[in-house]
């Protein structure tokens, strides 16, 4: 992964556009998306992201957050 910082400002922002609650499961943690010091902790030291996202505009930022982090060769997968 070549440049996390632009990473995770773009998915802080990004999620901060949603009223949805929007969280990573990593290795046994779960991290608010929208914050920027949690997003840095975990997007260096992990590899694989679970998205959970619930609230009233979660559809669409579920396919935000997705864009995204595929944009940065990040993998996700989105929690049923």
């Amino acid at each position: 992964m070549s440049n996390n910082n632009a990473a995770v400002v773009e998915i802080a922002q990004t999620a901060s556009k949603f009223t949805s609650s929007i969280v990573l499961h990593s290795e046994n943690k779960y991290i608010d998306v929208k914050s920027i010091l949690g997003l840095f902790t975990t997007l260096v030291s992990s590899h694989s992201y679970e998205l959970h996202v619930h609230g009233p505009d979660a559809e669409e930022a579920k396919k935000a957050i997705i864009e995204v982090f595929e944009k940065h060769g990040l993998h996700i997968s989105v929690a049923s």
